[in-house]
């Protein structure tokens, strides 16, 4: 495979998509660029199925190499630290928006790696590798049902500036990251939003201002399906570039036969109202517990059999998530009984705890968090 470079804006960011020319051996390698930020992205994937995995073992990796801002590691052993929380925070900004691409039964240990090469200390890398990854998961062999593309834009005097540097982030109010793919009518449809406010936007709010609002969030949400298009073209492009590559036969695991699974939801839909209609979560569990059982006496389950109750259990797993999302669709009522824009009760408490310096409970319908402030005296 030869080498291969493609270039688009974002903005007013050159964005450069190269491949062919580092770790060859990768099932998928791309450098990424913007300004002198560059990330090598590889996708590797085995070839055989994971033994004993029930579950999809994806790993995303981020690795920062001091040699990228022109240093020596401080150690005494001239090493390596181990993950920032930076890097540890993207390696999850990446995988959550990666993982749900993957083929259902899809069990090869495949693993996502991004290494910063050169970091200018004015580009953040983060949205660099979220793309680089689906762009090196694109052109390589691997079954991935994308490509996606990754943007952050900052509220900056009341306009979205997208991808902007570090010292914008500074002036921004807000920080919204928006990752999209494109659905079968040729639009853009977003998979995962991150949001929030910057140090700027907390100041404003201690003055009394409002920094932003929906209206204006949902504005940027809009901008971004323009910029998420423009990065999932510039991958396209790249495979495009690559040309036919050669086909890998990886193996699906089955968790239950479509036979089996027409069992249990036959047996299933009649009893399923008794699930449905518990709004307290430790009964629905007792509920649901107990339709199950009586499901699988109803088909003559083999309970002696391990794996037949395995498969059995998954089948039932995926009945009622499908019944409850036809629910939620058809009806507009979630698992608990809220309706789609309702939120679960609040409640908030201070002085829960006698003796430490400050406490409060903040409860959101069955979820509790308690924080205790103790201060160094």
């Amino acid at each position: 495979m030869g080498e291969h470079t493609v270039r688009g804006m974002v903005g007013d960011k050159e964005v450069s998509l190269t491949t062919g020319k580092l770790a060859r051996l990768a099932d998928g390698a791309v450098t990424v660029r913007i300004g002198d930020t560059e990330v090598l992205t590889t996708a590797t994937a085995s070839r055989s199925m994971r033994e004993g995995a029930d579950f999809f073992p994806l790993t995303v990796d981020v690795e920062e190499r001091m040699y990228a801002v022109g240093r020596i590691p401080g150690s005494f052993f001239r090493r390596e630290g181990r993950a920032t929380e930076k890097a540890i925070l993207t390696c999850r900004l990446i995988d959550r928006p990666l993982r749900p691409n993957f083929p259902e039964g899809f069990r090869c240990e495949t693993h996502v790696l991004s290494t910063i090469l050169s970091a200018d200390l004015i580009n953040p890398y983060d949205i660099i590798a979220l793309n680089g990854s689906s762009a090196a998961l694109t052109v390589s062999p691997i079954p991935f049902d994308g490509p996606i593309g990754g943007v952050r834009l900052a509220l900056i005097d009341g306009n979205w500036v997208a991808m902007p540097t570090y010292d914008e982030l500074e002036e921004a109010v807000f920080d919204l990251i928006v990752v999209g793919k494109r659905n079968a009518e040729g639009g853009i449809d977003i998979v995962m939003v991150e949001a929030g406010s910057t140090e700027e936007g907390y100041r404003l709010v201690e003055a009394g201002a409002q920094p932003s609002d929906e209206a204006t969030v949902t504005q940027g949400l809009e901008e971004a399906k323009a910029y998420i298009g423009g990065l999932i073209d510039l991958q396209l492009e790249l495979k495009g570039l690559v040309g036919e590559i050669d086909p890998v036969e990886f193996p699906l695991a089955e968790d239950y036969s479509s036979e089996l699974y027409e069992q249990i939801f036959n047996a299933t839909r009649e009893r399923a109202g008794e699930v449905l209609g518990v709004t307290e979560k430790k009964a629905r569990y007792l509920a649901e517990s107990a339709v199950r059982d009586h499901v699988f006496e109803v088909i003559g389950l083999d309970m002696e059999d391990a794996g037949a109750v395995k498969s059995a259990k998954n089948a039932f797993r995926s009945v009622m998530k499908n019944i409850i999302r036809k629910r939620v669709i058809d009806e507009g009522i979630r698992m608990d009984g809220r309706g789609a824009t309702d939120i679960r009760d609040l409640a908030v408490e201070v002085g829960v705890v006698a003796e430490g310096h400050g406490s409060g409970l903040f409860q959101r319908g069955e979820t509790q968090v308690l924080n205790v402030a103790t201060l160094g005296m």
